[in-house]
């Protein structure tokens, strides 16, 4: 998918991965990816009301 959508005239591929996850990112690495960020994602529900 990476070569084709450079190929089509990408000029990034985003991949997101498991960074614990050692086996996947040494393939991806050896693949031409690099590191460039981490990134978290949260959820939060929403408040009770207040009792008054």
């Amino acid at each position: 998918m990476s070569r084709a959508a450079l190929a089509a005239g990408a000029t990034d591929v985003v991949l997101f991965t498991d960074a614990a996850n050692a086996t996947s990112n040494a393939l991806y690495r050896r693949l031409g990816y690099v590191p460039v960020g981490e990134w978290a994602t949260y959820g939060f529900s929403p408040a009770e009301p207040a009792a008054g």
